[in-house]
């Protein structure tokens, strides 16, 4: 019996251990698939540039366009762009005044506004404009010999051949007034980013017409005032066909960037850009340092002391960046955007593409919106290695590695150095400080561990910021060409023009209606303020709506006129409304809103031109098809939208939080 009772226990157990060895099996295959999954979502090996294959895995056979989170915004759909001369608009004379050159330094912003001032400023003095030498793309600093300054970004035949009716522009000065400039005989101003109209006409024409030539260095983004008079509409228009029409980039540029949309858009999804805006000049100025940690706050500190130091700062050192936040001067984190465009609804396979050359603090910053959206890509992951390079052009090869360790010292020296150290008994040497490794001193942070003064630029760092120009060109042809666009920071009130801001101008100018948020950072911060402790588990339905009624009206008129009062009185091209576009005849009539300074905040456009209400009638009967054959399917985009579902939306935050991507368990260095 006992036996019987010992041999059907074994049976039991054999049993036991094969159900547990199926069911491990099972697991095992199941992870297998699972994993292989979220590496082809999250990861982009090029092989065969199958972008569609690696990143984006087929959702569904069908995608439906949800007009809720991709627009358009019904109520812009009548503002059209429309920069042409609407008045007495002479051609200009070969004979002139004279000639102006300029150089222009500062990053990507302040040369795209500095050029379209440049324009204005020589169709005002009735002057030949040099196309200007661009200070960050010089031959010294070591960019690719095929390229001058200026073609180094932009297209030169395309910039002449597009204002040949605005502006006499030509590629270099006659010889003899080279030779002038060459003995410094020509007289150069640095004008400031505010000057009127009169300090031209008044201080600079006279000379102008008297020595033939005269240059102009610019610093801060700009040499006119932002809004003129409306007796000077014309000129307005005319920086707008600078910015919009002539100013293109060179061919490969172009062509690059239009490649990176095709693959944004290789799933049929549409895509949403992001731009940061945390740069480290934007943080330092307004007193930021406390968002970050350890060394990124320290950097930010001497920035900002720097500032105070050359003028270019009126304020104290040490200041509290959380009041600052709260005031809506800082930038908006990372995950903060991902958790508004979570409560606004985006789904966590939402393609979002990350712009901007320079995010202060490295990838590490971006780790928490890749967890709540696991197809967070930029440029790096868009386009190959080649492609980057290629687009480059052929450099001089330079040292990789600057940093040279200290020579090793052989025994006999170490001995040498013991027995010259003084008589015994010796005191102990002091404990040793923490050990600096040697990728600490390679990176571009490395000399705040050891100096407190921070290092002039290598050939490598002056090399890397002429890069800079290229990738922010690309990331700003992405950011105009997509479905929709976020800022993490804009309006910053420092007066310099800033990424977002021209971004979001272009955007109004060529498609007013399309997805373009214009958030109020105070109001943010007060909404998160008011559930930071547990944003991250649990977010209140009314917290939700307030949330996503503001980012609603933000996309409206409502946005429209805050850009407006903020934003426009330092940089016109990010706001060219009214006088750059026209309105087409609608139901529903804008009302006009004034400032308290009179000027037209909403509305006051122009008729559009009776062509243009022609081709937009044609185009609202095609798109009035379209939308009535996917209206009663909207519902299919998204499964879990989060717009009007109440009982989804609480919980969808929490299980996207959860599902990270298989890329974050990677080390990340800080300045990746």
């Amino acid at each position: 019996m006992k036996m019987v009772f010992i041999s059907k226990i074994k049976w039991i157990a054999l049993f036991v251990l094969m159900l547990s060895m199926v069911s491990l099996v099972v697991h095992l295959s199941i992870t297998r698939l699972s994993g292989a999954y979220s590496m082809q979502s999250t990861l982009m090996p090029f092989n065969g540039f199958d972008f569609t294959a690696s990143i984006f895995a087929p959702q569904s056979d069908r995608f439906v366009r949800n007009m809720k989170l991709w627009g358009p915004v019904m109520s812009l759909k009548s503002l059209q762009p429309y920069a042409n001369p609407r008045s007495n608009y002479p051609v200009p004379a070969e004979r002139n005044n004279g000639y102006i050159y300029a150089k222009i330094f500062g990053g990507f912003e302040k040369i795209r506004s500095s050029i379209c001032d440049l324009v204005t400023i020589s169709r005002l003095l009735n002057a030949t404009l040099v196309i200007p030498e661009i200070q960050e793309s010089l031959q010294s600093k070591g960019i690719s010999y095929k390229f001058k300054s200026f073609s180094y970004l932009f297209d030169e035949d395309q910039f002449i051949a597009s204002l040949k009716n605005d502006v006499n522009i030509v590629k270099s000065l006659p010889e003899n007034l080279k030779a002038a400039r060459r003995r410094n005989e020509v007289r150069t101003y640095k004008p400031k980013r505010s000057a009127s109209p009169n300090f031209y006409v008044k201080e600079i024409l006279p000379v102008l017409k008297k020595s033939k030539v005269i240059g102009l260095v610019l610093h801060d983004g700009g040499c006119l005032q932002s809004i003129l008079p409306p007796s000077m509409s014309e000129f307005q228009r005319l920086r707008c066909r600078v910015a919009f029409h002539a100013l293109k980039f060179r061919r490969e540029i172009q062509m690059v960037g239009q490649l990176m949309v095709q693959r944004l858009r290789a799933s049929g999804q549409p895509f949403l850009a992001f731009h940061p805006g945390l740069v480290r000049n934007i943080l330092a100025y307004h007193g930021c340092a406390e968002l970050f940690q350890d060394v990124h706050a320290e950097l930010i500190q001497y920035r900002r002391a720097q500032m105070i130091k050359q003028g270019i700062l009126n304020g104290e050192l040490g200041v509290d960046s959380h009041i600052h936040r709260d005031n809506g001067s800082c930038p908006l984190m990372p995950e903060e955007v991902g958790l508004l465009l979570q409560t606004m609804g985006y789904p966590n396979r939402t393609v979002i593409y990350v712009a901007g050359s320079e995010t202060f603090g490295g990838q590490r910053v971006l780790i928490p919106l890749r967890a709540m959206f696991s197809n967070t890509v930029d440029r790096t992951r868009v386009c190959t290695k080649q492609e980057l390079s290629d687009l480059v052009g052929p450099e001089t090869p330079l040292p990789l590695n600057p940093f040279q360790p200290p020579p090793t010292k052989s025994e006999e020296q170490l001995k040498e150095e013991w027995n010259m150290a003084g008589p015994r008994p010796r005191p102990l040497p002091p404990p040793p400080d923490r050990p600096i490794y040697q990728h600490e001193k390679e990176g571009w942070y490395g000399w705040i561990t050891e100096s407190d003064t921070e290092p002039d630029p290598s050939p490598v760092d002056l090399r890397m910021q002429a890069h800079r120009l290229l990738w922010d060109a690309l990331d700003y042809i992405v950011s105009v060409e997509a479905d929709a666009f976020f800022p993490g920071f804009h309006n910053d009130g420092s007066g310099w023009p800033d990424f977002s801001s021209l971004v979001m101008g272009q955007r109004l100018y060529e498609s007013a209606s399309s997805i373009t948020y214009r958030p109020d950072r105070r109001v943010l911060a007060e909404l998160f303020n008011i559930t930071r402790d547990n944003m991250y588990y649990h977010l209140n339905y009314s917290w939700k709506l307030s949330v996503r009624e503001h980012l609603n009206k933000c996309l409206s008129e409502d946005g429209l006129i805050r850009q407006s009062l903020l934003s426009k009185p330092t940089t016109f091209l990010s706001h060219p409304l009214p006088e750059c576009s026209c309105r087409i005849p609608s139901a529903e009539v804008p009302k006009q809103v004034k400032g308290n300074d009179g000027r037209l905040l909403d509305g006051g456009e122009d008729e559009c031109p009776t062509w243009m209400k022609h081709s937009q009638e044609d185009a609202h009967l095609e798109s009035a098809v379209a939308e009535d054959g996917s209206n009663g399917n909207n519902e299919l985009e998204y499964e879990n939208d989060g717009v009007e579902q109440q009982e989804s939306d609480d919980n969808a935050v929490k299980s996207r939080l959860t599902q990270l991507p298989v890329d974050q368990d990677d080390e990340w260095d800080p300045n990746d």
